[in-house]
């Protein structure tokens, strides 16, 4: 073999490793969806609780086609609301989508991240995602213990944490199926 075309097929080689690198750590975002039942009267996120692990991205899809939803995280820097996700996560807000509309989000900092719907957070439409696990990350931050203005709806929707961490994806309640 000339020394040329050994040169050429370790490049080509180390390509295509690289190449093979990019896609692996370069996974396809985590869907969560938002819905309602068809008069209205339901509105919930599916799954209602999901674990992830630091760096994944969710994409929010609205695939409820007679609501406007949004993904909104509990942090005082928006509408002045109680902190439900970890010291040193970015607030994020989707603002209003409307049906057939997409968000995405990259979660970084490890622990439970709660979030809620701003027009549905009274009929109990949050969501929990959990980064990481207790343990295996530093810093890892549980749940929030203040109640704060949270409406008992809210409270009584979101998923237990050891459930999440068993489960990968927790669903909404019966009756708030897609």
């Amino acid at each position: 073999m000339n020394r040329r075309r050994v040169m050429t097929q370790g490049a080509a080689l180390l390509g295509a490793v690289c190449l093979r690198a990019g896609r692996a750590s370069t996974a396809a975002p985590l869907l969560v969806e938002m819905k309602g039942s068809p008069r209205g009267e339901a509105v919930w996120f599916v799954p209602a609780g999901l674990a992830v692990a630091p760096g994944a991205t969710i994409r929010f899809v609205n695939r409820d086609p007679g609501n406007s939803h949004t993904a909104t995280t509990y942090h005082p820097a928006i509408l002045d609301r109680p902190q439900r996700i970890p010291d040193g996560a970015q607030p994020w807000d989707s603002g209003l989508l409307l049906p057939g509309e997409e968000y995405e989000v990259t979660l970084t900092v490890p622990g439970v991240h709660d979030l809620y719907c701003q027009p549905h957070e009274h009929a109990g439409m949050v969501a929990r995602i959990v980064v990481g696990r207790p343990g295996q990350v530093g810093g890892w931050q549980g749940p929030a213990t203040d109640a704060g203005d949270l409406p008992r709806a809210a409270l009584a929707a979101f998923p237990p944490v050891d459930a999440i961490l068993a489960q990968g994806a927790v669903m909404p309640p019966q009756g708030k199926t897609p």
